[in-house]
């Protein structure tokens, strides 16, 4: 661990040197020095295509080609080449955190804190974006607040994923990939190119059928096993050079068989295996069935030297997550205990957006853009939870053994809680920005964006059925907990940026800004009431300081920044054991400062190496109120209980990784490709209660590598690609399944994908 640190310490520490010394190598350079640049990467995170270099963001671009290189499926393989970006797994939802800051999992309801766009459509539930990881030209990671060009709940950062468009000449691929390890396929392609002279089009697909990492002892089966179908139609019409319209249309169908939890001991750290044991729950097959469609239209209107953009979206999703978690608790005679609690969450959503923005033309003193923005949903989240245990009452905060909403009687017994959330929601917003270039090299930007959120939010929750384990003897439906609420807010996110020239492709710049997440309602917690129901909007401010420099002729491309944002009314959802319930609301603040920075080296043809790194320090600067952690006293409790010092879980101080890419010319005819890649991070808490003994995740660094022969003109390819290749098993999250919740207490670990070895072969034309 101390060796991974040192590693990263030195690379951010080179990638700071070069930056700073970038004048004078500059200098050195200038003779030689022209516009072009073949390693130039564009970029539309200011709603224009522009170099990378030239855009005043932290953030990290990832294309669509390198994520195919290793088979990408989700967001989750982003992590790999952008530091203090994590994506913590679970059996609910996926949430995505950078610079330490996001929205935890356990409420379904949440906004989340960083968003993320599909060909500039808002996706902020993760179930929205299953189809949209293929086919890719390029993805996106903006670091810190984007409020005023983003906008919506861009408190902590945006993700932003581009689609590959109709090419214009006629071409296609097809890919097919085996995994000897999950045992199945993955095939995928594309056709693409022009039906008319103003008409193009582009069809890609994506099949995969493969078992999981994590051996079922109780089935005799692999979990989770994937079975998926994806496919998206692109169409791009130009009756004249004026106009132009593109229309996507996305269609996933996901189903997962199995969960990814392991059980492991509460006494010990987190040492997972790769087998379980869980049979069917009285719920149905444990996994995720996830069904969605994503439509965009996007138009764009030259009106003399300025451009009007429109752009339309559309989102719908159902899906049903049943969850079991692992039974697996050896004892002396080898049994296994009997599986005491299983939820499920059947979800339906659907959502209507439309943006209309004028862009004015470049090169003039002062630029801008303006727009508003307009979107609405319904969203309606179901909850089953089942219990097998003494005391049902325990389940429900404030309840009491005599409560008359709990039937009490002598005896173990079976329950079911149901839970029906629903919530509707509104909102939109004005925009703009404008960029003054007060000379060649010196430029300041400003932006502004007024946001109005309204929702209405519903929340049922009924004993739906209870039968004593002995006799079966039924009771009655009763109701436990009601509550309503309704929110209407305003928020304003400012920036400022100022941008310097310093000298020919060396750019610094400083920026301030603001960034906000609107409030919400509890949506799955039991016992919530009408005075629980409703938690505050969170504010975010950043400040940030970089340098962004292209040397040696594009073969040297070097960045590094410096920030500090702050968040006020933290939105949080900490698990309590004790109840086996969620403490949902606003924290008071926290601070994440620190530094990140990249370093792109082309020495040689057909050699190139790219590192980045990241050191972060994320803590509560005032939490009263908070769950209580494992390291605090046993006579802690929430009502005197303040965090204020301590850090925030899922957070590593260090992250960072290393890719390298070498061609060899194996005659006029082929060539070998290597590309290899390293990412890791330093320990951090994966618990909510930042248990120091089952609740940590050690440091790691995980390794990849693809191996592949081809022609000269790619027109085919046969490939081995080895992910995890020292089979790191790490935990994406963990918590305590306390008594009497469940007969043994435990620890549940999810474990996130071990080694796996793949061959792929495809052809292009």
């Amino acid at each position: 661990m101390k060796a991974f640190n040192q590693i990263l310490l030195s690379g951010v520490a080179t990638v700071a040197m070069t930056a700073f010394a970038a004048p004078a190598l500059a200098q050195t350079a200038a003779a030689e020095a022209d516009d072009s640049n073949t390693n130039e990467i564009i970029v539309t995170a200011q709603k224009r295509e522009q170099s990378l270099q030239d855009v005043p963001i932290s953030m990290e671009v990832v294309s669509g080609a390198k994520l195919a290189e290793f088979n990408t499926s989700d967001i989750k393989a982003v992590m790999n080449y952008t530091p203090n970006v994590f994506v913590q797994s679970t059996a609910g939802n996926d949430v995505i955190y950078i610079r330490g800051f996001g929205s935890p999992p356990a409420n379904f309801a949440f906004d989340q804190s960083v968003s993320l766009y599909v060909d500039g459509i808002y996706a902020g539930r993760s179930r929205q974006a299953q189809a949209p990881f293929f086919d890719l030209e390029r993805v996106e990671v903006l670091r810190g607040p984007q409020g005023a060009l983003f906008g919506k709940n861009t408190a902590a950062g945006a993700v932003s994923v581009v689609s590959a468009g109709p090419t214009s000449q006629a071409e296609g691929a097809f890919t097919a990939l085996y995994n000897f390890d999950h045992k199945g396929f993955d095939v995928s392609g594309y056709v693409s190119g022009p039906l008319s002279s103003t008409l193009s089009a582009r069809l890609a697909y994506k099949i995969v059928k493969q078992d999981g990492y994590i051996r079922n002892l109780a089935t005799n089966h692999d979990d989770p096993e994937t079975k998926s179908q994806l496919a998206r139609l692109t169409v791009k019409w130009e009756p004249s050079n004026d106009f132009d319209y593109t229309l996507k249309a996305e269609y996933g169908n996901r189903d997962i068989v199995g969960g990814i939890t392991v059980s492991s001991p509460l006494t010990s750290g987190q040492d997972p295996q790769d087998t379980r044991y869980l049979e069917r729950s009285a719920l149905g097959r444990e996994g995720n069935r996830n069904e969605s469609v994503m439509i965009s239209g996007v138009g764009n209107l030259a009106l003399g030297d300025f451009t009007l953009t429109s752009v339309t979206g559309y989102s719908w999703f159902k899906s049903k997550i049943t969850n079991g978690f692992d039974q697996t608790i050896p004892n002396s005679g080898g049994a296994h205990t009997v599986n005491s609690v299983y939820n499920a969450f059947p979800e339906r959503f659907d959502q209507f957006s439309q943006e209309i923005r004028i862009l004015s033309p470049v090169g003039e003193t002062f630029e801008f853009i303006v727009g508003a923005y307009y979107d609405k949903s319904d969203y309606t989240l179901e909850q089953y939870q089942g219990f097998n245990i003494p005391n049902l009452f325990l389940s429900i905060p404030g309840a009491t053994p005599t409560d008359p909403r709990i039937p009490i009687f002598d005896g173990p017994y079976l329950a079911r809680i149901d839970s029906i959330f629903r919530q509707k929601a509104e909102s939109w917003s004005v925009f703009g920005q404008g960029t003054l270039n007060i000379s060649d090299a010196f430029r300041a930007i400003g932006s502004l964006r007024y946001s109005h959120t309204k929702k209405d939010g519903s929340f049922r929750t009924t004993l739906a059925s209870a039968s004593n384990g002995l006799n079966g003897q039924p009771f009655p439906l009763r109701p436990i907990t009601n509550a309503d609420g309704s929110i209407s807010e305003g928020n304003v996110d400012p920036s400022v940026t100022l941008q310097y020239d310093i000298a020919p492709r060396i750019m610094v710049y400083g920026t301030w800004g603001r960034g906000s997440k609107s409030g919400g309602f509890v949506s799955n917690t039991l016992g919530t009431v009408d005075s629980t129901f409703t938690f505050e909007p969170e504010r975010s401010e950043n400040f940030e300081a970089g340098i962004k420099s292209t040397l040696l002729d594009g073969k040297l491309v070097a960045n590094v920044s410096v920030y500090k944002t702050k968040f006020k009314d933290l939105q949080v959802s900490v698990y309590q054991p004790a109840t086996s319930s969620y403490l949902t609301g606003n924290a008071a603040a926290a601070t994440s400062k620190g530094v990140e920075g990249s370093l792109s080296i082309f020495p040689v043809p057909n050699f190139d190496i790219s590192a980045s790194a990241a050191y972060s320090d994320i803590k509560y600067d005032d939490y009263p109120g908070a769950a209580c952690l494992a390291s605090q006293p046993v006579t802690c409790t929430p009502a005197t209980n303040n965090l204020a010092g301590f850090p925030v879980a899922y957070s590593s101080k260090w992250t960072g990784s290393v890719t390298a890419h070498a061609r060899f010319d194996m005659s006029d005819a082929m060539k070998l490709d290597i590309t290899g890649v390293a990412a890791g991070r330093s320990k951090y808490f994966n618990s909510d209660n930042q248990s120091p003994i089952f609740g940590v995740q050690g440091g790691y660094v995980k390794l990849d590598l693809r191996v592949q022969l081809a022609d000269q003109d790619d027109r085919w390819h046969l490939a081995l690609v080895g992910k995890n290749l020292t089979n790191q098993k790490t935990i994406g999250s963990a918590f305590n399944l306390p008594a009497p919740i469940t007969p043994v207490p435990r620890a549940i670990l999810y474990l996130e994908p071990t080694r796996n070895i793949s061959v792929e072969a495809g052809f292009k034309f």
